[in-house]
């Protein structure tokens, strides 16, 4: 192993300049070359690549988003696009790849694989919605922006006696919304993993105001059945005692300075994911588990499913 490239694609993540200065680093410390790719695998195919050594990396560790800029790619996942990547790695004389990313960039990382390029994902992903690891690069500086916000929202719901309706990410995957409706102590929390109706939520909110309560906190992740607004349409007519207000994240979630287990968690994933190429492996991703690095085959990753932690759902039972 002479020469590595490293990319991020997809959506961005808090911690991935952590995992990129890990890579470089490390490949560095082992007489490795690194060659860093520019906006994921678009930037690829357009052959958007550059040296990279330890004074590039310098400085970034507390930065968000990715240095590397990145980008979604519709042309790398047809054949033709697959194919000028892979002339573009040769070309470049790289012998292997670290992939950022969340489930799609993983799963370009595994139709790599399957044509013969030596590759190592990392999980990066602010919805933790990835398989075979317990956390993603992202996901703990999330959920600490979602909780800033349920506190200040608190404040001014509490103010004017309202029950604010507070959307997080979670497409497919309701993690943020659970864990961030346990530590920010929501009355109820909408997860795309379990059917709801709007007259369970009102009842929630009436009960609320029954006891007295000066607010309520109803956290909706973006995929659940109701999303918060339409959630707010259905809670119009009827009447639950306080007000609605509906409050939607969005992209502030994926910004701002990564925490500290953000930033350790991308350098331990970053090295570990050198340390495999150098070592022979690849088809794989690295990951957390049991608190401890993981090598997880690429095949596991893109075909099963995170499933929904009940752990953490019967928790949220006992303590809203």
């Amino acid at each position: 192993m002479k020469k590595i490239g490293v990319l991020t694609s997809g959506g961005d993540a808090p911690g991935m300049n952590s995992c990129i200065r890990a890579v470089v680093r490390t490949a560095i410390k082992n007489n490795v070359e690194v060659v860093g790719i520019s906006e994921g695998y678009q930037g690829l195919i357009n052959g958007d690549l550059a040296d990279m050594d330890a004074r590039d990396v310098g400085g970034i560790i507390q930065q968000g988003g990715t240095i590397l800029k990145t980008a979604r790619s519709e042309e790398f996942k047809t054949k033709k696009g697959q194919r000028e990547a892979i002339r573009e790695i040769n070309e470049s004389g790289i012998d292997g790849m670290v992939i950022i990313g969340g489930d799609g960039s993983l799963r370009g990382a595994r139709a790599l694989a399957e044509q013969g390029i030596k590759v190592v994902g990392v999980p990066a992903s602010i919805d933790n919605d990835i398989y075979g690891t317990k956390m993603s690069i992202g996901v703990d500086t999330a959920l600490n922006t979602i909780i800033r916000a349920i506190d200040q929202l608190r404040d001014t719901a509490s103010s004017h006696n309202r029950a604010f309706l507070v959307e997080t990410m979670g497409r497919n995957c309701g993690y943020l919304a659970l864990i961030g409706s346990i530590i920010g102590g929501a009355e109820y929390v909408l997860l795309p993993e379990i059917e709801y109706n709007v007259q369970d939520v009102a009842g929630v909110i009436e009960e609320s105001y029954m006891k007295g309560k000066n607010h309520a906190i109803i956290v909706v992740a973006e995929g659940a059945m109701f999303n918060a607004t339409r959630l707010s349409q259905g809670l119009k007519d009827l009447d639950v005692g306080f007000k609605t207000r509906v409050t939607i994240l969005g992209h502030v979630q994926r910004g701002g300075s990564p925490t500290a287990f953000d930033r350790l968690l991308g350098s331990r994933l970053g090295t570990k994911a050198v340390q495999g190429l150098i070592s022979g492996k690849t088809d794989v991703m690295v990951g957390l588990q049991d608190h401890k690095m993981a090598v997880v085959p690429l095949a596991e990753v893109v075909d099963q499913k995170r499933a929904l932690e009940t752990e953490y759902l019967d928790l949220f039972k006992f303590v809203s």
